[in-house]
């Protein structure tokens, strides 16, 4: 075989860089790394899907002289992740707009004991009419976005498809649904950061998009580009799941470190990943579809709809593809 052969890419295959570490073991998770110091973080988080915090209360049993405590008061930028929209809160302040929203951060040098801690603070709501279907929030009885809950929407068009139903041998019309998808990652959720007076933010961490973070961590620490570090540690599949998320968890385990003074470390474990990490939508098509006599396809009619849940987050991203896949080739050039 020539030289020029055995240096093609293209039709051979290329050794993973990261395959044998991970192939003996000896990759290094966000969880197997540990720094000087380090302190233990979690998260307080809303029971009910929606409502007005009325109070927050602090079980007397428990030294909470030992623990550093986070609220949206200590925020030192902006209360919010920025990705598409500015919507979502880095930590709830004054009102919940899901279950398992994060209000309050804690940390402790054990583990365990800042683990047991989260269920030592009582935090008392008042009630808002929570939406949990497309169809609810079509309906408009409770307001939860902008004017008419409705936060972004395509249209693609191509042809005369009303006049494809007068000359269809078939019309096939049907109502699909798909529920929300959760990623299943084998890794969990995982952040380590310091915060230095001088230097700023870094974060390490279990992550797809290091720039989203990047971007996020600037807001909420109102920091130039150059004092915010984003290190992208190996990472045990995410599949989507690991793109907006972790803009949240590193602004959490920074605001903890910039507190107490020590590196944080927050690693979810399964059940608070599967509870509050953003998912895949739930979806509602509505299909109609035109054929001639041979089953050639002739016209698609399709509206799809999907929830967003109580904020953007990257919702319009996932819908604009969908609209793109939606009509295969029928809208090709």
């Amino acid at each position: 075989m020539s030289t020029h052969a055995t240096n093609r890419i293209v039709g051979f295959p290329v050794p993973r860089k990261e395959g044998v570490d991970k192939l003996l073991g000896a990759a290094r998770y966000v969880d197997d790394i540990e720094r000087h110091g380090m302190w233990h973080g979690a998260t307080v988080r809303s029971t009910v899907p929606r409502g007005l915090i009325r109070s927050i209360g602090f079980d007397r049993n428990i030294d909470w002289g030992e623990f550093t405590v986070v609220t949206a008061a200590d925020i030192p930028g902006e209360n919010h992740i920025q990705m598409i929209a500015a919507d979502q809160p880095c930590l709830a302040d004054g009102q919940v707009n899901h279950c398992d929203e994060p209000i309050l951060l804690l940390a402790h040098p054990d583990k365990q004991k800042v683990r047991d801690a989260v269920n030592a603070v009582h935090i008392e709501y008042d009630l808002l009419p929570p939406v949990f279907t497309i169809e609810e929030s079509e309906k408009q009885q409770a307001v939860v976005w902008g004017a008419d809950n409705h936060f972004k929407s395509f249209l693609l068009e191509k042809g005369d498809v009303d006049a494809a139903w007068a000359h269809a041998a078939h019309i096939v019309e049907g109502e699909y649904r798909t529920g929300a998808q959760e990623h299943l990652y084998i890794e969990n959720n995982g952040v380590i950061a310091e915060h230095d007076v001088h230097n700023g933010v870094t974060v390490w961490g279990s992550l797809q998009c290091p720039f989203y973070v990047h971007r996020s961590l600037l807001a909420v620490f109102d920091l130039p580009a150059e004092k915010v570090r984003v290190i992208q540690t190996e990472t045990g599949g995410a599949f989507g799941g690991k793109e907006d998320y972790p803009s949240i968890l590193a602004s959490h385990a920074a605001l903890l470190a910039m507190k107490c003074g020590h590196p944080v470390k927050i690693v979810y474990d399964r059940m608070e990943d599967l509870a509050a990490t953003t998912k895949r939508h739930p979806s509602r098509v509505r299909h109609r579809t035109a054929l001639d006599q041979q089953g050639k396809l002739l016209a698609m009619d399709i509206e799809m709809a999907t929830d967003g849940g109580a904020y953007s987050t990257l919702s319009s991203t996932v819908l604009s593809r969908a609209t793109l896949h939606a009509p295969g080739t029928l809208c090709m050039p």
